[in-house]
């Protein structure tokens, strides 16, 4: 059975857009040509390998077996173009990044532009989500992970700890008083995750501080940093945000100190291709520096 690249590269398309026109818009093809193409690679394999259903299309057992051929298929392509290419010591090329809003907000910025003058000819893009990235459908390259994942053919690198903290605007705190004990919470606006939107463990602060209610809430940090900067309440922040909000105070360290992590996850088979590496490593060395350096300056 001879299988085509670009068969197989529409293949993956469908797959991880789960139909034909989000696979059409990666792939820049008409919908109907990428689902002719489709009937033809099923044809060759003579076996459907999706499921269409009005939700779109799902893999089916077969499309679960050709589909981690096709990804060793695309990182061989890969790695081909970059012996091709040379060494010449520079990356070039795309990498997606996807991370939390937090991390993508107030680290990846500095890390990603630093990684960028070192290699003029790299693409970085950061994607910012308030949600798990979801890298079997290749929504990024590589992720920033609050948490390491359990499932999946992944390599998972811890980068470093970071730490948060109870905060409020000073001007809030002269308005309404000090908050010296945990009792001194009872009452107190608070300003956090929107409860059913959090999506991941680690994010769940509210039990921390023995709050049982959001009165601002936000699924962004960045949102809800502005929001203690606007003197909304209380609310536990990064560290390595407090740079951005001079008006933000630390309260009740001693009783309300957490401490969470970041780790870098990638597709198992990335780890040979080179420019993957390379910048896995730049970003796990750059956000460990940037944390420290942030946190630092608080």
């Amino acid at each position: 059975m001879d299988l085509d690249w670009d068969d197989l590269r529409i293949f993956l398309a469908v797959a991880r857009g789960e139909s034909l026109s989000a696979a059409g818009r990666v792939l820049k093809r008409d919908p109907a040509t990428v689902g002719r193409r489709v009937s033809r690679l099923e044809e060759v394999v003579g076996a459907p390998l999706f499921a269409r259903s009005p939700q779109g299309y799902g893999l089916t057992d077969a499309g679960q077996r050709l589909l981690a051929h096709a990804e060793e298929a695309e990182q061989a392509v890969t790695r081909g173009a970059e012996a091709l290419a040379g060494t010449t010591g520079g990356l070039s090329g795309q990498v997606r990044i996807g991370a939390p809003d937090g991390c993508a907000n107030f680290l990846l910025p500095q890390v990603c532009a630093q990684i960028a003058a070192e290699h003029p000819e790299i693409e970085l893009q950061i994607v910012a989500l308030p949600r798990v990235i979801n890298l079997s459908k290749r929504e990024a390259d590589l992720a920033i992970a609050v948490s390491p994942p359990a499932t999946g053919r992944l390599t998972v690198q811890k980068i470093t700890d970071y730490h948060l903290h109870l905060v409020a605007a000073r001007l809030y705190l002269k308005e309404h008083g000090p908050v010296e004990t945990l009792a001194d919470l009872e009452g107190r606006p608070i300003v956090g995750y929107i409860p059913d939107m959090i999506f991941d463990k680690e994010l769940d602060y509210l039990s921390e501080i023995g709050a049982d209610r959001v009165t601002l809430g936000s699924n962004s940090v960045s949102v809800q940093l502005g929001m203690l900067r606007e003197g909304g309440g209380l609310g536990i922040a990064h560290d390595f945000a407090l740079p951005f909000a001079r008006n933000l105070r630390k309260v009740l360290t001693d009783e309300v100190s957490l401490t969470r992590s970041f780790y870098l996850v990638r597709h198992a088979g990335d780890a040979r291709i080179e420019r993957m590496s390379r910048v896995a490593d730049m970003l796990m060395s750059g956000l460990k520096a940037e944390v420290a350096r942030l946190e630092g300056l608080t």
